[in-house]
């Protein structure tokens, strides 16, 4: 199963760029021109991560499209590519796992993504994992009052 990425940047020398090195190495993309565009197919598309300029219609467009993936149901991973990286590490607080300098070496733009996506999914998935150990402890804690006053009854 082919990893798919949607790819946003309004310059579009980058975007068809990087659309072919990902495709190259073996990623399904699609690709948005803006921070609006990446919203409407976010709505109806599922990624496995998202590639956002920051700075596109306005200075916060690519924040946008990370909080909009994160309302994803499917909780892509999302990383922003820019060649204007904040100087403080406000950045961290938005809905953003990694941040990426533009101009990058090709390779270390792969194995980063490559470490991104591995990250990510084992984050989610040990999300999940709690998620059923929580519901695993409340059937048990439920369970053994009922036990209790069964055996009273007896």
């Amino acid at each position: 199963m082919k990893r798919r990425i949607l790819l946003v940047d309004d310059d579009v020398a980058i975007l068809l760029t990087l659309k072919a090195v990902l495709e190259i190495s073996g990623f399904e993309v699609e690709t948005a021109a803006s921070a609006r565009e990446a919203k409407l197919r976010l709505r109806s598309n599922e990624y496995h991560m998202v590639i956002t300029d920051l700075r596109m219609e306005s200075d916060t467009a690519g924040q946008e499209v990370a909080a909009a993936a994160r309302k994803a149901a499917n909780r892509p991973a999302v990383a922003i590519l820019t060649a204007y990286p904040p100087a403080d590490a406000d950045w961290m607080a938005t809905s953003t796992d990694k941040m990426l300098v533009k101009p990058m070496n090709t390779q270390e733009l792969l194995r980063q993504l490559e470490a991104l996506l591995v990250s990510h999914e084992d984050k989610k998935r040990r999300g999940t994992e709690k998620k059923l150990d929580s519901v695993a402890v409340t059937e048990v804690a439920e369970k053994k009052p009922r036990k209790l006053a069964e055996t009273r009854a007896r």
